[in-house]
């Protein structure tokens, strides 16, 4: 973690913190002690030692954390360690005015217009300054826009020149800072595995891009602001569709590195070789959204790794939790490329997952759903296997793992399971007919779509409740249901 690599630089805590971060550090080697006195029967003075000089470095670890400036890696200082709690959205003021103090000596003019867009999301917060702190903030930032002001070389600011500034400052510290160069080196470094004998140099990489997508992050959000208050057309004229993209890339970048198991699906990779693979490059493309399905709504947004596919539409409509959607994304391409494999090895530029390979695939996950409708007998949500197509044979498959990825003790009811895999996929089948793809009613809540909530939430509670009445595994099995009588129901 970036806590246990800033311990590997100590540092010295600045002057104004010295005295409390000594009470807390002295407070915590005490404790250390204390903790090392009561073990050090059962442990060697060698062990003793290690554990009281970890504990320690934690303690520096946490009290340099809580003065590290954010992204920033530094103290908080001037104005920008000044913002008034009262103040609703403070964080993202002092976002404005660290990004400020960051770029002063690069270009002060710039510095100047992120200064005065936050002294105007101040004002907006708080009008009339009635907050505690916020007039005296407002002095002091005023008092810096003037300064800034000053040191210009005379003439009155023409505000409409703004946006123009910014996005030419903006071109110019991504070229002198290497952005793609830089984050290419970083994810190197993280995916190559040199870099664990080394953890300090991962982590300078890793606060250098952070700090520069950070302040680039800070430009971008107030030119958007900024081109709010003059008319779309002009605020098209300053700037062009291929600088916008340029800039929601580099703001997507400020995420940490999206986790993948195996594949990574959701990020990009420059060195995990085996996105290369045509078995695997096949599976994401069969996965890959097509004609037949409604589109999606605008809302719903799709990582620049990829192109979306039936898991988003899914995820669209029930409500599954995305960290589910990517695990199952992940395990579908798994399935279909270990599956294509054993057939033979695709060849071409662009690869095609096979017939065989799907209807393999589709026949294992959905054999016990296929049992089930048989002994009920019940007509399957398909009414003759033998015409479905591949995209809809993966799309029921999609579907049924992603019940099963979210399904909790549900699980154990695997009966419960088709019948919930059913009675959505007939859902399905409605929403199917429509032009956009719009939230399954059985799993609208108040707070949204959420399939977990809304599905498994209540079987959940159930079954949890009648396991309360087992009297600690002491009671007579005739006393309360277990997974198998609740399974019953189900068949």
């Amino acid at each position: 973690s970036s806590a246990h690599a800033q311990t590997l630089a100590p540092d010295r805590p600045p002057p104004s913190l010295a005295s409390s971060a000594r009470r807390q550090l002295g407070r915590s080697c005490g404790a250390a002690s204390e903790s090392a006195r009561a073990c050090r029967s059962s442990r060697g003075p060698g062990e003793m030692a290690r554990a009281e000089a970890n504990w320690e470095r934690l303690v520096r670890a946490a009290l340099r954390g809580d003065r590290m400036g954010g992204v920033y890696g530094v103290p908080a200082s001037g104005i920008a360690g000044n913002v008034p709690s009262s103040l609703g959205n403070n964080t993202h003021i002092d976002e404005v005015l660290r990004a400020a103090d960051e770029i002063q000596d690069e270009d002060p003019t710039v510095a100047r217009i992120l200064c005065e867009h936050a002294y105007a999301l101040a004002q907006n917060l708080d009008p009339n300054s009635e907050g505690r702190g916020v007039l005296q903030f407002k002095t002091g930032l005023m008092s810096v826009i003037r300064q800034k002001l000053a040191k210009r070389e005379g003439g009155a600011i023409d505000r409409s020149q703004d946006i123009a500034k910014l996005q030419e400052f903006y071109k110019l510290y991504r070229e002198r800072h290497k952005v793609d160069e830089l984050c290419d080196d970083e994810m190197k470094l993280r995916e190559s595995g040199v870099f664990s004998g080394n953890l300090g140099e991962l982590e300078r990489k890793t606060l250098k891009r952070k700090k520069v997508l950070a302040t680039l992050k800070v430009l971008w959000s107030v030119i958007e602001d900024i081109t709010k208050e003059i008319s779309p057309e002009d605020a098209a004229n300053l700037i062009s569709e291929e600088m916008k993209k340029v800039m929601q890339k580099d703001a997507a970048r400020t995420e940490d590195v999206v986790a993948y198991n195996i594949i990574p699906l959701d990020s990009l990779s420059t060195t995990n070789l085996i996105v290369t693979f045509p078995e695997v490059r096949a599976a994401i493309s069969s996965l890959q959204y097509h004609r037949d399905l409604p589109r999606l709504p605008n809302t719903i947004s799709v990582p620049d790794a990829r192109n979306s596919d039936m898991l988003d539409l899914l995820h669209c409509v029930f409500g599954f939790q995305k960290d589910n959607v990517s695990n199952q994304r992940e395990h579908i391409v798994h399935l279909l490329a270990n599956e294509q494999s054993r057939l033979g090895k695709l060849s071409g530029n662009e690869p095609k997952i096979d017939e065989g390979a799907v209807h393999v695939v589709f026949s294992k996950s959905l054999d016990n759903y296929i049992k089930w409708c048989n002994y009920l007998p019940l007509r399957p949500v398909w009414n003759n296997i033998e015409s479905l197509t591949k995209e809809k044979k993966l799309l029921y498959v999609c579907l049924y793992y992603l019940i099963w990825g979210e399904a909790a003790n549900v699980r154990f009811l695997p009966e419960g399971l088709c019948y919930i895999f059913h009675h959505l996929a007939r859902e399905l089948e409605v929403i199917m007919q429509k032009q956009t793809a719009e939230p399954a009613g059985s799993c609208i809540s108040n707070d949204g779509v959420s399939f977990l909530d809304q599905v498994i939430y209540p079987l959940y509670e159930i079954v949890a409740a009648e396991a309360g009445n087992n009297d600690n595994g002491r009671a007579a099995h005739s006393a309360w249901r277990n997974y198998d009588d609740f399974n019953e129901f189900f068949w």
